[in-house]
């Protein structure tokens, strides 16, 4: 009778922890019943003469761990949902951006290859465009200009430090020859004093080289780069032009009327580019013409001015020039004066 309301003691509490836990017996390479790792073990029924029952916690698939014999090991998460939707999402924008480069890259080659054959109209703005011709050719004699500007100044300073060297020689020679010292003297005295006027007259002509230089390879530039996209909106623009022109030819279906809305929707929206261009280089073209003829004002004369005294031998005019242009010699030992010192 002991033995049965013990029994039956612990029925009552075997059946209120099934609910939590699942009856797998293990055994040891022994043949003893061994308990997993982390387990919760309840004693088994003394003098039952059964088996002992190990009762072990039941586990969720994603606490799974690796256990060492049972073949369960964790899973790999699964991605969240939403996180799938935001790489397709990605990847379709991608396309689409790929989609719109390859269609408006091959309108754009269709109307150049029917320019370039004659079958194919093009818009053209007589006066921007023969004021845009007119730059490229100003640029390229500009260019011109500063490359010679360059060339007088490597030959000039290769003059002024052969003179500084021949001075040098003059004036060790005056010291070691008694009979000739006066003229050795006067001579190392001479070269010394041209010397000095060179490496003056070299400040203005590096000045003059660095202005050009500005205004060539970068003011200049720059309106080049706008004239460029100009030049590539008025591509486009006649490309979709083309485009509407042929589809209002066309049939009127669904399916053509659908096509031209979107043809044009496209060609207003190039138009609005091109002409927001075409008015921007008509301003910057205006703009560095006055620019040019203020900057080279200053240039020429200052660049007249410092090779006439020079070559006259006037020392005090070609200081009081570089004095006028408000240029600072370079000494030596001495930092390189900024842009904005210089001007």
């Amino acid at each position: 009778g002991t033995w049965c309301g013990l029994c039956r003691a612990r029925c009552c509490s075997y059946l209120s922890s099934l609910c939590l836990y699942f009856v797998r017996p293990r055994c040891s390479p022994a043949g003893s019943t061994v308990p997993p790792l982390g387990a919760a073990s309840v004693p088994a029924v003394v003098g039952s003469g059964q088996p002992s029952l190990q009762l072990h916690p039941v586990l969720s698939p994603t606490s799974v761990l690796s256990v060492p014999g049972s073949g369960l090991h964790q899973p790999h998460p699964s991605p969240p949902v939403g996180g799938e939707e935001v790489v397709r999402g990605i990847a379709v924008e991608k396309f689409d951006i790929v989609k719109k480069w390859g269609i408006n890259t091959y309108k754009c080659t269709k109307q150049l290859i029917s320019e370039r054959f004659g079958r194919g109209s093009r818009t053209v703005d007589l006066e921007l465009e023969t004021q845009i011709e007119l730059l490229r050719e100003t640029k390229r004699k500009y260019e011109c200009v500063l490359q010679l500007a360059r060339a007088l100044t490597n030959h000039f300073y290769s003059l002024v430090q052969t003179q500084h060297a021949l001075g040098d020689a003059f004036a060790d020679l005056s010291q070691k020859s008694p009979e000739l010292q006066e003229e050795f003297g006067y001579n190392a005295e001479t070269q010394k004093l041209l010397c000095k006027n060179g490496e003056t007259l070299l400040g203005a002509v590096n000045f003059f080289v660095s202005s050009i230089n500005t205004l060539v390879n970068k003011t200049m530039e720059d309106t080049l780069m706008t004239v460029k996209q100009y030049e590539t909106a008025r591509l486009e623009y006649d490309a979709y032009r083309t485009d509407l022109e042929e589809l209002s030819m066309g049939p009127r279906d669904a399916s053509t009327l659908c096509r031209l809305d979107a043809a044009q929707s496209q060609f207003q929206s190039h138009k609005d580019k091109y002409e927001k261009l075409r008015a921007d280089v008509a301003i910057k073209l205006k703009f560095l013409e006055e620019n040019k003829i203020k900057v080279m004002h200053k240039q020429l004369l200052l660049f007249h001015n410092a090779i006439s005294a020079y070559f006259a031998g006037n020392q005090q005019q070609l200081e009081q020039t570089l004095k006028q242009f408000n240029i600072k010699l370079k000494t030596p030992g001495a930092e390189k004066p900024s842009w904005l010192e210089e001007q």
